[in-house]
């Protein structure tokens, strides 16, 4: 039996909102779920008449034209207690210093990952959380990297290929390709998308040095914050030309080094020196701008943020390329190293750990 209510437990919601996910046959494509109408088409004048209530559905009539749509009380409660965001920002991560995970990477065999859903959910939740995490013990066979990718999602193609390799080479196009140590930073900041995943796979590495570095660039970013507020506001809001370029391909983006959403939280970072171009701003801007850059890459390089590790062959990380920077100490290039990489996107991999959690 039903009764009557003044709908409080409904009318906290407006008018428009409740009609807009109606979710009535009339509304909803029952075969997809997908909506039969648009804004446009809703009345302006729209109000509540009246709910009848049940003991799992409210059922609505709107007016002005006696519509009705009966919402499931589960989900209205879920609405009400749903966490807002897309889990993309500092809001939905776990920010972390190198003491945090000290003997404590998030990481999985690879047998294990590959045939237990259980071990790859963890694994795919902890890339989501932390921003990283390893395989151990895949195959050292080329292309291995791409079959990894695939457990999750879907290696992005770009101008490099589907995938690269990470080794010495006589003309390097890249110092990635030499010795060299590289500093902590993101990769491919002149796209826009920029590629929101990196696998690195280690195939060999006899090399002396060559260990592998992160950092998280929402560590840096919100310390950078707390300690000076200005430099953070610059940081934030100045686009920053970033450009790569041979004799085929001309790429760039202009993005801020810090990109926050609308109510401030951190979204993604981009800091790539190698690929940064001139700015063109007027004198007290860009002294500005390099006084907060210089600060940002200052806490980026606190000894207590860099997480260090050796990826032995069969090794593979998989990590956040807009969140975590990555590094790599410099090697003899005497040794054999060789690493293969490949990009691919975080809502592929977050579609499939919410299917394996049972929350799609």
């Amino acid at each position: 039996m039903t009764t009557t209510t003044t709908g409080d437990d409904v009318l906290v919601f407006p008018p428009i909102w409740l009609r807009d996910n109606c979710p009535c046959e009339h509304c909803r494509d029952p075969r997809n779920g997908q909506k039969l109408f648009g804004i446009t088409d809703l009345p302006a004048d729209l109000t509540v008449r009246g709910t009848e209530v049940s003991a799992d559905t409210i059922t609505v009539t709107f007016g002005p034209d006696g519509h009705r749509g009966p919402f499931s009380r589960a989900w209205l409660d879920a609405q009400l207690s749903a966490s807002s965001g897309d889990g993309r920002t500092e809001a939905g991560k776990r920010l972390w210093q190198a003491q945090d995970l000290d003997g404590r990477l998030p990481a999985a065999d690879w047998a294990a990952y590959r045939d237990d859903p259980a071990e790859r959910a963890r694994v795919l939740s902890a890339v989501r959380d932390l921003g990283f995490a390893l395989l151990h013990g895949t195959p050292t066979e080329e292309e291995t990297v791409l079959a990894i990718a695939r457990t999750f999602g879907y290696p992005r193609e770009t101008n490099y290929g589907t995938l690269f390799d990470v080794r010495v080479e006589p003309d390097p196009s890249n110092l990635a390709f030499t010795g060299m140590r590289i500093a902590p930073h993101t990769d491919n900041p002149y796209r826009d998308p920029v590629p929101t995943l990196q696998l690195l796979h280690c195939l060999a590495n006899a090399a002396d040095g060559g260990d592998s570095g992160l950092v998280d660039g929402f560590t840096a970013a919100s310390l950078l914050r707390a300690e000076d507020e200005e430099a953070f506001r610059i940081l934030s809001t100045t686009l920053v030309p970033f450009a790569w370029y041979d004799a085929g391909t001309s790429l760039r983006a202009d993005r801020p080094l810090i990109d926050v959403d609308p109510e401030g939280h951190l979204r993604e970072v981009r800091f790539n020196n190698r690929s940064m171009q001139a700015l063109r701003l007027d004198p007290a801007a860009t002294t500005a701008f390099y006084a907060a850059y210089r600060r940002f890459a200052e806490i980026i390089a606190r000894p207590e943020l860099l997480l260090t590790f050796r990826l032995d062959p069969g090794d593979c990380v998989i990590f956040d390329n807009t969140r975590l920077l990555h590094a790599r100490t410099a090697f003899a290039e005497s040794g054999a190293r060789h690493l293969q990489g490949c990009y691919a996107d975080l809502d592929a991999l977050t579609s499939t750990l919410r299917t394996l959690e049972g929350t799609a």
